[in-house]
């Protein structure tokens, strides 16, 4: 089991079921170098990773003689080498999922962002007391890029504080948007008009860097970008310049380009940037489900060649 942060996995799903059949080696640390991931993963038949978090590539996968199963969370995850596993005769199995954490994460960060709650909260802890003018929810323009499940669960509860709520997708329908309560506008009028605007896309090289700097200018002075998907779909060196030079008001970031976000990264440092370290998806109820699917995957797996090494007379 690979990168188990918050050192939970065993507590929060039932393993003794793999009690004499296998066993389970946590490792609660991030290994980003190639080869020391190869060097730690050899002796094991069976590799349980967390989606976005250690990639299981071609250069690894080709690199583990042993490795026969690869149980990873969520329904996909792209970075894993699916060709790869299928050519070494590695099964890949997958978990089930609920965007449910993701959605109240983006409405987290999007209070926080607009009342100043990290600052406000500091300023209280060092005995201070009102020091900044938070912006409202109620009247203000909501703009969703992609209106999949995640965007528009956002955008109804955007209708709910009252805002209004507008959004743009490459193949989004004036009906669709509908069905939310939003209101499909041009792309450019999209980053022109939204107060609050929060990105909802699948990265792919066609939303890869969709939002740059030509987008960035285009937003009010006082708008917050707010991004939860992935973090390449926003060119991150336009966005660290944009809020260097106050283009907007502020932003709120759960993904990032490279994870975990590098110790010297600048969005550590900017005062108008709230982040936060990838855990739109880290919540009890939605681990549990991973780690119990995992388990039954893994039983599952090993009942299986039991079987085919035992067939019935």
């Amino acid at each position: 089991m690979l990168d188990d942060y918050q050192h939970v996995a065993l507590s929060l799903a039932d393993w003794s079921v793999l009690d004499a059949r296998a066993t389970v080696t946590v490792f609660d640390d991030h290994l980003a170098d190639t080869d020391a991931v190869i060097e730690r993963l050899q002796p094991f038949d069976v590799v349980c990773v967390m989606r976005e978090r250690t990639p299981m590539t071609r250069a690894i996968i080709e690199r583990l003689p042993k490795l026969r199963l690869i149980a990873s969370t969520a329904p996909r995850n792209a970075s894993i080498d699916i060709q790869a596993a299928e050519e070494r005769g590695v099964e890949v199995v997958h978990t089930g999922y609920t965007s449910a954490p993701t959605i109240e994460l983006t409405w987290a960060l999007i209070l926080g962002s607009a009342r100043n709650l990290v600052a406000e909260n500091a300023s209280l802890r060092g005995s201070g007391w009102q020091q900044s003018v938070g912006d409202d929810m109620a009247g203000r323009t909501l703009g969703v890029l992609g209106l999949g499940n995640v965007g528009a669960a956002v955008a109804k509860i955007g209708n709910a504080f009252g805002m209004k709520v507008i959004a743009w997708s490459q193949n989004l329908t004036t009906e669709r948007a509908a069905e939310v309560g939003a209101t499909l506008v041009p792309r450019q009028k999209l980053f022109q008009e939204a107060d609050i605007l929060s990105v909802h896309l699948v990265l792919s090289e066609r939303t890869r860097g969709l939002v740059g700097a030509a987008e960035l200018a285009l937003m009010k002075p006082t708008a917050r970008l707010v991004n939860t998907s992935r973090g390449p779909i926003v060119a991150e060196a336009d966005l660290v310049k944009a809020l260097r030079d106050k283009t907007i008001a502020g932003a709120a970031v759960d993904v990032f380009d490279q994870e975990p976000l590098p110790p010297d990264h600048p969005f550590r440092a900017l005062p108008n940037l709230l982040a936060t370290p990838h855990i739109g998806y880290v919540s009890r109820g939605l681990y549990q489900r991973f780690y119990r699917d995992t388990v039954e995957n893994i039983a599952r797996w090993i009942d299986g060649h039991a079987a085919a090494r035992h067939p019935p007379n």
